[in-house]
C-alpha cells in the first residue's frame, strides 16, 4: 500500500516538474451515453484480417416548445429534431449479445465513446464517419428478437 502511494506521488512530481513530453501523463475523458430506440436491426459485418463488428443506429429526440412567451408559458408549437447515432460493438460477448437480442424499436442505453474516422464509399468516394464504440448496453424493451 505504502509503496503504491509513493508511485503515485512520485509520478505526480515527475508529470509537475519534467518538461520532457514523453514523461507528462494527462488523464482525459472520451465517454457517451444515448438512450434512444434502435432504428434497424443489427448487422454483424466482418473485414478480412479483422474480429467480427456488430452494428445499429440508434436514435435520439430532443423536443422544445418554440414560440413560448412570458405571459403564455403554454403556447406555441412543439418541435422535435431526430438525431441518428450509429454504434459499433466489438467486444466480442457484448458483440453476440447485441446482435442476437436487440431489434428494430428497442430501447436501449449504449455506453461507449465517440471516434471518428473515414471510409471509401461503393462510389470510391472518401467520406467522414462518427460512431459510438459500444462497451455497455442496457436493454430497456421487454421484447426479445427470436434467433434460432
Amino acid at each position: 500500500m505504502l509503496r503504491r502511494a509513493t508511485t503515485q506521488i512520485v509520478r505526480q512530481m515527475l508529470r509537475h516538474n519534467s518538461t520532457d513530453p514523453s514523461v507528462i501523463l494527462e488523464r482525459s475523458i472520451n465517454r457517451v451515453q444515448l438512450l434512444g430506440r434502435v432504428g434497424q436491426d443489427p448487422v454483424m459485418r466482418q473485414v478480412e484480417g479483422r474480429n467480427p463488428v456488430t452494428i445499429f443506429s440508434v436514435a435520439t429526440n430532443e423536443m422544445w416548445r418554440s414560440g413560448e412567451g412570458e405571459m403564455n408559458p403554454g403556447s406555441g408549437d412543439i418541435s422535435q429534431k431526430t438525431t441518428w447515432h450509429r454504434v459499433s460493438v466489438f467486444k466480442p460477448g457484448l458483440r453476440d449479445v447485441a446482435y442476437q437480442y436487440i431489434k428494430k424499436g428497442s430501447r436501449v442505453l449504449v455506453e461507449g465513446k465517440l471516434d471518428y474516422g473515414e471510409y471509401v464509399d461503393k462510389n470510391q468516394v472518401r467520406r467522414q464517419a462518427t460512431t459510438i464504440i459500444a462497451d455497455n448496453i442496457i436493454f430497456l424493451s421487454d421484447n426479445i428478437r427470436d434467433r434460432t
